[in-house]
């Protein structure tokens, strides 16, 4: 029998939920706060909304789009009217982003072009390649980012609403597999020992050597594996829209930036290195925002951020007048690949540093123009940002999901061959107890009732045994103690029963029941020559105790488990995860006397509950 053990509680309880570091990222609200702040910078960049009317109806209709609170509200009748309102709106962007949120493939991306194209003719401006470009550029770039955000943020929010779906799914999975895995196995012991108590006497002896390796194989430790290999799907890194919206927005900057330094009349010499800036500039940040896992900086962060830092702040002290723009892709930079405590210090002083190299020139724009340049500066910063947090946000969220189906499948596993060995052990110890006695009983009717009682029992495991994949066969404890009595009083052994089933709980009974088996079991494997065994119960206890002598258990092959005790089965572990569930005790060894061994559980709870308030 196992050596003594006391409170085997883990650290961690067995059940308990992942670690919530995967999925401990910002809420659904706060995510939505990105997109809000990107659509609302979109709609002020221009500053269209205070002198176009029509520009409120279009934002209110855009963030009704766009936001997952709202999103049902998402449909033909959104689009239709921005359709009407995009003329006088000034805000052609978010009526491409509609046109890929709300229309069905393939026709969306046919009728985006159209929008973003008729954008260019009703850029405002005098009609030059500049002021056209400008609009394009403007409506594909909205139309874009907000359409990519929110689609991330529509799966991010999807996926933390339906985050125990996968376990579900692998957690059935996986009981399906058990079952037939059980079912080949033990099964077809246990179908076969049917078949040899049929045989009579004679087969009395294959049928206790069937019995015994089906033990084995039942004490036996599951072998581990690892999440590939129960089918769980690896975290994606990011969905595969952000990848073209990355290298396609930074383009769109870098054709509408030359395009501007060509209409401003700049001498040649200076309109190369410009636009070498500018290209080295959108290269490094396209390179910063691609999508990667959280917490990974882009190799040689520090040299590629310094070199567009150094690129960016140079420009503003350009002699044709400063560019603040490109410091927008460094601070955007910053915060993504910088610490959130560094990173937003270092992005605020960046903006400040723009707007005090903007003001101090006698050539730089007004106090409102620079306002409008900051803001751009805020707007480009955040756009970016928002892709990176998003993409890192939704990897978080899917690891998250993943963690979760990989612990519910290995918990699933855990409590299958936990009860495979705590609900099946007795009843194959019992049938070999069985198998013995017919093989010895020279009296053939009371053989043949062995026998009879040995087919009974494999019956009873089979159904045990099928019950078990799904949510486990139901025990009830004045059961297991009329068991009890029958298959020790088989084995020579005396029972006691102090106490009655009808006062333990409903919580208790179950295990209890699940306790009483197993200590059963433990009696006739390792107590030698035992001839009494008692079983006290009342409210929150079991004790059973035996007079045998212990015998030790084998150690176990190279390469398997131990058990709680350390060298063999897994039952008092078992049972001491059992009653920790339930915040009990269980205490396990030989007897104060010296001969037997005494098996008890407490559960305080339960013997709480049966006291009164009143005392």
């Amino acid at each position: 029998m196992p050596g003594p053990v006391t409170d085997p509680r883990p650290d961690t309880a067995p059940d308990a939920e992942p670690d919530a570091g995967p999925d401990a990222g910002p809420t659904p609200t706060v995510v939505s706060v990105i997109l809000v702040v990107v659509v609302l910078g979109f709609a002020f960049e221009p500053g269209v909304v205070l002198p176009r009317p029509a520009a409120v109806p279009m934002l209110l209709l855009q963030l009704a789009t766009c936001l997952p609170s709202t999103r049902r509200l998402r449909g033909a009748w959104t689009l239709a009217a921005q359709i009407l309102l995009a003329p006088w709106s000034g805000l052609p962007g978010f009526l491409g982003a509609s046109v890929l949120l709300v229309v069905e493939r393939p026709l969306r991306w046919a009728l985006f072009t159209v929008v973003v194209l008729a954008a260019g003719l009703l850029a405002p401006g005098d009609g030059g390649v500049h002021s056209v470009l400008n609009g394009i550029g403007n409506a594909l770039a909205h139309g874009l980012i907000i359409y990519a955000l929110t689609r991330l943020t529509d799966l991010y929010t999807e996926l933390r609403a339906t985050r125990g779906a996968l376990a579900e799914a692998l957690v059935a999975a996986e009981r399906e597999r058990a079952g037939r895995s059980l079912d080949a196995v033990l099964g077809t012991a246990l179908a076969e020992i049917t078949r040899l108590a049929g045989q009579g006497t004679g087969a009395a002896r294959e049928l206790v050597a069937v019995a015994r390796m089906a033990t084995e194989r039942v004490r036996a430790a599951p072998p581990a594996q690892s999440a590939d290999e129960v089918g769980i799907p690896s975290a994606a890194m990011t969905p595969r829209v952000v990848w073209p919206i990355v290298v396609a927005t930074h383009l769109e900057y870098l054709v509408v930036g030359t395009a501007f330094l060509l209409d401003t009349g700049v001498p040649g010499g200076w309109v190369v290195a410009y636009t070498a800036a500018l290209a080295a500039v959108l290269g490094l940040q396209a390179y910063h925002s691609l999508p990667r896992p959280p917490g990974v900086r882009p190799p040689y962060a520090a040299w590629t951020l310094g070199v567009q830092l150094a690129l960016a702040l140079g420009v503003l002290a350009a002699p044709d007048g400063p560019y603040p723009q490109l410091v927008a892709f460094a601070v955007a930079s910053v915060l993504i690949v910088l610490p959130g405590r560094t990173a937003w210090p270092a992005a605020g002083a960046l903006t400040a540093l723009a707007a005090i190299a903007v003001l101090i020139r006698t050539d730089g724009p007004a106090a409102g123009g620079t306002a409008l340049l900051l803001l751009d500066v805020v707007v480009i910063a955040s756009v970016f940002y928002g892709l990176a947090l998003l993409t890192a946000l939704l990897h978080r969220v899917r690891e998250a999901r993943a963690a979760l189906a990989s612990l519910s499948v290995a918990r699933e596993r855990r409590r299958i061959a936990r009860d495979v060995h705590d609900l099946l052990g007795y009843g194959l110890s019992a049938i070999a107890l069985k198998g013995e006695l017919a093989a010895r009983d020279p009296d053939r009717e009371r053989a043949a009732a062995h026998l009879a009682d040995a087919a009974a029992l494999a019956d009873r495991a089979l159904a045990d045994l099928r019950a078990i994949p799904g949510d486990g066969p139901d025990l009830t404890l004045s059961g297991e103690v009329a068991a009890a009595r029958e298959v020790l009083a088989a084995a020579g052994i005396a029972v006691r029963v102090r106490g009655e089933a009808d006062t333990v709980d409903g919580v208790s009974e179950a295990l209890f029941a699940t306790v009483l088996r197993e200590a059963v079991t433990n009696v006739l494997r390792h107590a030698a020559g035992a001839r009494r065994c008692e079983v006290d119960l009342g409210p929150g206890l079991l004790r059973v105790a035996d007079d045998g002598r212990v015998l030790p258990v084998p150690a176990r092959a190279e390469g398997t488990e131990a058990g709680a005790d350390g060298v063999g089965g897994n039952g008092l572990g078992n049972l001491g995860e059992r009653v920790a569930a339930l915040g009990g005790f269980l205490e396990a060894g030989p007897a104060p006397h010296g001969r037997g061994y005494v098996l008890t559980v407490r559960l305080e709870s339960a013997r709480s509950a049966l006291v009164s308030p009143s005392g």
